[in-house]
């Protein structure tokens, strides 16, 4: 038994709804169609309401009210009505840990996935697969926990430097959230390349090869736990992962999002 297998055996898998497996096996297949999508939201009805108020948040900005599934999909589009319905998913699919703040965790998780998206549509990649990949990074930083209760307040020391978290996980467990959520979407049979774009978050550049997923996450990582940052934070990214990228700096800076855009955790 791996030392990964080991540590799984020391914690309960969160429980998906048959809805959320269902979207997750859509994601392998290309023929996936908008009726099929809508059907499989439609058995939740709490999930769909969600849905709809999101959509008619100001995040949006939709020139009229959303009343329906077929609207949303219409005018959101299917690929993210879907990424946003797994997002939601998976944010149920864990229960709150204690000392952690649960807003402040999917703030950051939301940020990443919004950064990750905004990467990954720049370099001409699926931005949607981008978006519901940042979301679920962090994910394994919850498991952790669940298994070693008492490493929450070490891997949560202030202040919150970007990528310290991750070299506290692999400190004291072993393993970093990426490595850990990958194993987890592994199980949960998500697409190959976000698992081992998840495997790979946290040193994307390695003599092993390059994903450019793994990359976009691990820029997506740093920029979601800077706080209040603007376009500079661009100039404390990592070299290596930019130029493996091919990422052009002035790009960069002219077109970084706000935060605000694409964060809304009212919903979760």
């Amino acid at each position: 038994m791996t030392q990964l297998a080991a540590f799984f055996e020391t914690v309960k898998l969160p429980s998906m709804s048959e809805v959320a497996h269902a979207l997750i096996q859509s994601l392998n297949d290309d023929s996936t169609s908008v009726p099929h999508i809508r059907d499989l939201i439609a058995k939740d009805p709490a999930l769909s309401a969600k849905l709809l108020r999101l959509a008619n948040s100001a995040q949006f900005g939709l020139p009229r009210g959303v009343s329906s599934l077929d609207d949303a999909i219409s005018m959101v589009g299917m690929s993210k009505v879907r990424t946003l319905a797994l997002g939601a998913c998976l944010s149920e699919a864990f229960p709150d840990i204690p000392g952690l703040d649960r807003q402040e965790f999917w703030r950051t998780s939301m940020a990443c996935a919004g950064y990750a998206q905004w990467l990954a549509t720049g370099l001409g990649m699926d931005g949607q697969q981008a978006w519901l990949t940042g979301m679920m990074l962090r994910l394994g930083e919850l498991l952790i926990v669940q298994a070693e209760p008492e490493v929450l307040q070490e891997i949560e020391k202030l202040p919150h430097i970007p990528g310290v978290r991750w070299q506290r996980e692999a400190r004291l467990t072993g393993f970093t959230e990426g490595q850990i959520t990958s194993e987890l979407a592994r199980r949960w049979n998500f697409p190959p390349q976000m698992v081992q774009a998840l495997a790979q978050s946290a040193e994307p550049v390695t003599t092993h090869g390059f994903s450019r997923l793994a990359g976009i996450l691990h820029l997506a990582g740093l920029m979601a736990e800077t706080d209040h940052n603007g376009p500079e934070v661009i100039d404390t990214l990592p070299a290596d992962v930019l130029g493996a990228l091919m990422l052009d700096i002035d790009w960069l800076h002219a077109k970084f999002p706000k935060e605000d855009s694409f964060v809304n955790i009212t919903h979760l």
